[in-house]
């Protein structure tokens, strides 16, 4: 049976019921309300659990952590360069540009003359709601998984520590190894004129990476105080890296968790929060144009891997550069070549370019290569990328049969979406902003403990 078929049958049997209840609200209730709250139902499409609330000290360490250049190399990036609370927690990129560039958001460049990599080959993640209990899988192609119960798996097992409340406080463990992110590279000097004591070691020197950074922050006489404050039952010579993505995690946790949009509003039983258009949105997002399938519950993800046809455009990963495969460079199957992690829809509105690699700057048209993957490829305008990776675009006519032919079959060729419903799903994804997100200025402190600028 097609899944919309078994959809609106249970969607009909949920409205029948509904309206047979026969109490004084549903005889009034707008039949549009009737309609979404049994399809939420019948989809399991329930309120958001929030994650427990973080220690005030843990908080404080890992807000000067995240924005502390300390954790580079060459003491010239932070985690907040490619997650900045100014840019929907990314960068604005369609491809981040990580190590030896300067300036923020989409004005960074790696300096005239400088012989560095120029691109990182994917697009920043956004870090809104990834403590939310369940969200146990990192990056886009899944690199790092797991939780505090199973234990978690990443490129460095089997010295992956495993003492972490979730994947997302272990998330801070892995851009600080790569050399073309915060590593650096041979020959590079710091930003204090020193040598980069980490140049010498490789992607895969986890351990050491790990214990170098470590040994910076410790030494720093302006985290004496955090450290203590965060962790008063660990010495100071007993602090691990573990320690120091544990306090961003709380950070990012108490920043990014954003779940007051008018959508959580909804499900906490508000029916005036949302416009008609945005009602008629969720209900067409939950069933009949499919946005549901991949982007299920309440945080539109099911974590799971999906083959979009995506174009291919960037420079590539791993071995099979320039073309980026995704989940399948991790699990070496060829059937998870092109998938990719389904990205929570949260704050969706604030987080262009889309797509792994940044491929589409307008969020309706990352929705339209949906509904018609096909046309998508075949009429792709790779000006809408940064203008150096115009020519990176990779669309022959083989690569784009590859992709279609080995798409999911989630992206069903039924679904049809005129105008009209393309703009009721825009603004239902609209009632997806949590306001507060809006404006995190706040969230940036005047000066951090190493001294280090926050801007070039």
């Amino acid at each position: 049976m097609n899944p919309y078929t078994k959809i609106k049958k249970g969607l009909y049997l949920s409205i029948l019921g509904a309206l047979t209840i026969g109490t004084a609200a549903t005889a009034t209730a707008d039949i549009t309300d009737i309609k979404l709250r049994a399809l939420l139902k019948y989809q399991d499409v329930t309120p958001v659990t929030p994650p427990p609330a973080q220690d005030p000290d843990l908080i404080k360490l890992g807000q000067s952590l995240f924005f502390d250049r300390e954790l580079s190399g060459p003491r010239n990036i932070s985690c907040s360069t490619c997650h900045s609370p100014l840019m929907g927690s990314a960068d604005g990129q369609s491809q981040s540009r990580a190590q030896g560039a300067v300036g923020l958001g989409p004005h960074r460049r790696i300096p005239a003359g400088d012989d560095l990599t120029e691109f990182l080959p994917r697009n920043a993640l956004s870090l809104w709601n990834r403590a939310v209990d369940g969200f146990d899988v990192m990056f886009w192609d899944g690199r790092l998984s797991g939780n505090f119960l199973d234990g978690f798996t990443s490129p460095a097992d089997p010295d992956t520590p495993q003492n972490f409340t979730n994947a997302f406080t272990a998330f801070a463990l892995f851009p600080v190894t790569a050399d073309e992110e915060m590593r650096g590279f041979p020959g590079q000097l710091d930003a204090l004129g020193n040598e980069n004591e980490l140049e010498n070691l490789g992607d895969e020197d986890f351990v050491q990476i790990w214990d170098a950074l470590t040994a910076r922050i410790v030494a720093d006489d302006g985290y004496n105080e955090l450290l203590a404050n965060a962790f008063p039952e660990i010495p100071e010579s007993e602090l691990t890296i573990s320690e120091i993505s544990e306090a961003i995690g709380a950070f990012m946790t108490d920043a990014f968790t954003a779940l007051d949009s008018p959508f959580d509003q909804y499900l906490a039983g508000d029916n005036d929060v949302m416009s008609q258009s945005q009602k008629r949105g969720a209900i067409l997002f939950y069933s009949s144009a499919g946005c549901g399938s991949c982007h299920t519950g309440a945080l539109q993800t099911d974590l799971d891997f999906h083959n979009i046809a995506a174009p291919q455009i960037g420079g590539g990963r791993s071995t099979f550069a320039p073309l980026d495969v995704g989940r399948g460079d991790i699990t070496g199957n060829s059937e998870d070549h092109f998938k990719f992690r389904t990205p929570s829809l949260r704050n969706i509105e604030l987080e262009a370019p889309y797509f792994h690699n940044g491929a589409f700057a307008e969020l309706e048209d990352a929705i339209r290569h949906h509904v018609d993957p096909l046309a998508s490829l075949k009429s792709y305008d790779p000006t809408q990328v940064a203008f150096e990776l115009v020519d990176t675009l990779q669309n022959d006519s083989e690569l784009i049969n590859l992709l279609i032919n080995t798409k999911s079959p989630l992206l069903r060729p039924d679904i049809q979406l005129d105008d009209a419903g393309m703009k009721d799903i825009m603004n239902f994804l609209s009632a997806l902003t949590d306001p507060s997100s809006l404006n995190l200025l706040d969230l940036v402190p005047i000066a951090v403990p190493s001294g280090l600028p926050l801007n070039d």
